[in-house]
C-alpha cells in the first residue's frame, strides 16, 4: 500500500525527474529505521522501461502537526506518513549520524577528518533547489540531500574534500557525508557543508547593478553608475583562476591533442546541425559560428585539460565578507557522472561565466517595454564585466593565449547553442538572450 501512496505523491515533486511521464511500476529498494518515527527509503521507479532511483526521509507521526501538513504522502493504519525532511523534530539524525560515524544496515555516516558536528540546531528546508533538496542548520551547516540518486561518488563531495585538504580559501568547508552502496558501487546521499549566512547570491548582485544602471538617465554610462559591478567581476576572475589552480594541483591533469581538439570542434558542430533543426531562428548565425568551431579546428598544440566546475556560472558563487566563494561543483545536471567528472579546459568554465554576464545584462529586459531603448546599457554592461572578470583571471594566474582566445569564443558559443534549445523548449520570450551572443562584440 505504500507502495502505491509514493505513486501518487512522487510525481508532484519538484526533484522528481520523470514529471509529465506515467510511471509503469515502483519499488522500494531499501527500507531501513533510522529513529523511532523515522525511515530512510530508497524507491525505484521505472518508466518507458527505463530506471531512476530516488532516496526519502520518511517520518511517522499518528498526529501529524499543521505545519507538516504540506509534507504529508498518505496514511497507513491511522499512521501519518509524510516527508521528514520538514520537520526538524527529526532531521536532528542527520547531524548526529554524521558528527558519531554512524551506520545502520548499509548506511554509512561520516564526518570530515579533524571537523567537529554541533548536533543541536534545528533544521529549515530551502525552496529554491529544483534536483535537490537542502536543509539550513542554525547558521552553521547546510546539508544538500541528493533526491535523484545516481550510482558513484557524488564530484562535488570528490572536489571540496579534496580543495578542503589542501586549505583552499574559495570553497565552503565540507563537514561531513552520508554515503550507501548502489549497485555495488559507493554512492553519495548528501554531503554537509559550510552554510554562508553573511554571503550574497552572485547573481542577485549582477541584477541589482543592471537594475540600478537601467535606472539612471540615458546620459549617465555604466562607468558611472552607483551600482557598478566590474570591481566584483574581476575578483570573481581572480578567485576563479585560484580555483582552477587548485584543481589542477589536487587532481589529475592532461594535454589533448590537436586531432583531439579537432574532434571536439565536431562535436560542437554536430549540436549546433540538430540546433538549428530544432531552432530555425539560429539558421541566420551559423556562419558565424561555423567560423568560431573552424578556427579550433586549425589550433596545432596541445590543450591543457584538468578537473573543472562544469555547470559555472553567477548563481554558483556567492560573495562573502572576505571574498567570492565557489559552489555546487556537481558538473553540468542531467549528464552521465563520468562526464561530469571527465577533464576539461578550464576556458569551459570561463565561457559559463562569461554567458551568465550576457543573461544578467539581458534578464530584465525580456518583456520590458523599454527594451530597445536599454539594449546598448545591456550590451554596455557586459561587456564591461567580461572584460574585468577576464582581467582577474589572468590576475590570479589564468592563462589565455591568443590561440586560447578561438578555443574560448568556441566554448562561449556552443554554449550559447544550448541555451537557445534550452529557451525555444522552456522559455521562448527569452531565446533574445542566447541569440545576442551571435551578434559581433568587442569582448
Amino acid at each position: 500500500m505504500l507502495d502505491e501512496l509514493l505513486v501518487a505523491w512522487i510525481g508532484r515533486q519538484r526533484w522528481f525527474g520523470g514529471k509529465g511521464r506515467p510511471i509503469d511500476e515502483l519499488s522500494i529498494d531499501a527500507d531501513v529505521e533510522l529513529t523511532p518515527g523515522l525511515r530512510h527509503l530508497i524507491i525505484a521507479v521505472w518508466q518507458e522501461g527505463s530506471r531512476e532511483r530516488y532516496q526519502l526521509l520518511l517520518g511517522e507521526r499518528t498526529d501529524l502537526p499543521d505545519r507538516l501538513k504540506h509534507a504529508l504522502i498518505g496514511t497507513i493504519d491511522d499512521v501519518h506518513l509524510y516527508d521528514a525532511v520538514h520537520d526538524p523534530d527529526r532531521t536532528g539524525w542527520l547531524l548526529d549520524g554524521m558528527a558519531h560515524d554512524e551506520t545502520r544496515s548499509g548506511l554509512r555516516m561520516r564526518h570530515v577528518p579533524g571537523a567537529e558536528i554541533d548536533a543541536s540546531p534545528r533544521s529549515l528546508v530551502l525552496g529554491a533547489e529544483q534536483s535537490n533538496t537542502s536543509l539550513v542548520y542554525g547558521d552553521a551547516y547546510i546539508c544538500k540531500l541528493f533526491r535523484r540518486l545516481i550510482p558513484g561518488v557524488n564530484p562535488e563531495l570528490e572536489v571540496v574534500t579534496a580543495l578542503a585538504a589542501r586549505n583552499a580559501h574559495h570553497i565552503a568547508q565540507p563537514y561531513g557525508w552520508i554515503e550507501t552502496d548502489l549497485d555495488g558501487t559507493d554512492t553519495t546521499l548528501a554531503i554537509m557543508q559550510e552554510y554562508l549566512s553573511n554571503a550574497n547570491d552572485g547573481w542577485d548582485l549582477a541584477l541589482t547593478s543592471v537594475r540600478d544602471l537601467y535606472a539612471l538617465p540615458p546620459d549617465v554610462s555604466a562607468t558611472d553608475a552607483g551600482g557598478d559591478f566590474t570591481a566584483e567581476s574581476e575578483r570573481l576572475g581572480t578567485a576563479t583562476a585560484q580555483v582552477h589552480r587548485e584543481l589542477a594541483a589536487a587532481f589529475p591533469t592532461g594535454l589533448i591533442e590537436p586531432h583531439e581538439v579537432k574532434r571536439m570542434a565536431e562535436g560542437f558542430r554536430r549540436r549546433l546541425g540538430r540546433a538549428v533543426a530544432e531552432v530555425p531562428e539560429l539558421r541566420e548565425y551559423v556562419s558565424t559560428v561555423e567560423d568560431a568551431y573552424h578556427q579550433v579546428e586549425l589550433l596545432t598544440h596541445e590543450v591543457p585539460v584538468q578537473r573543472v566546475h562544469g555547470d559555472y556560472h553567477l548563481g554558483q558563487v556567492m560573495r562573502t565578507p572576505m571574498d567570492w566563494v565557489v559552489l555546487d561543483f556537481e558538473g553540468e545536471p542531467g549528464q552521465p557522472l563520468a562526464e561530469r567528472k571527465a577533464l576539461s579546459s578550464p576556458l569551459r568554465d570561463v565561457a559559463g561565466m562569461l554567458r551568465s554576464f550576457d543573461y544578467a545584462a539581458r534578464h530584465l529586459l525580456v518583456g520590458n517595454s523599454r527594451a530597445d531603448e536599454l539594449e546598448p546599457r545591456a550590451q554596455e554592461w557586459a561587456d564591461r564585466n567580461r572584460a574585468a572578470f577576464l582581467d582577474g583571471y589572468a590576475e590570479g594566474g589564468g592563462v589565455i593565449t591568443r590561440a586560447d582566445a578561438a578555443l574560448l569564443r568556441a566554448f562561449e558559443l556552443s554554449k550559447a547553442v544550448y541555451e537557445v534549445v534550452y529557451e525555444a523548449r522552456n522559455r521562448p520570450s527569452w531565446i533574445g538572450i542566447p541569440l545576442s551572443a551571435f551578434r559581433p562584440r568587442t569582448v
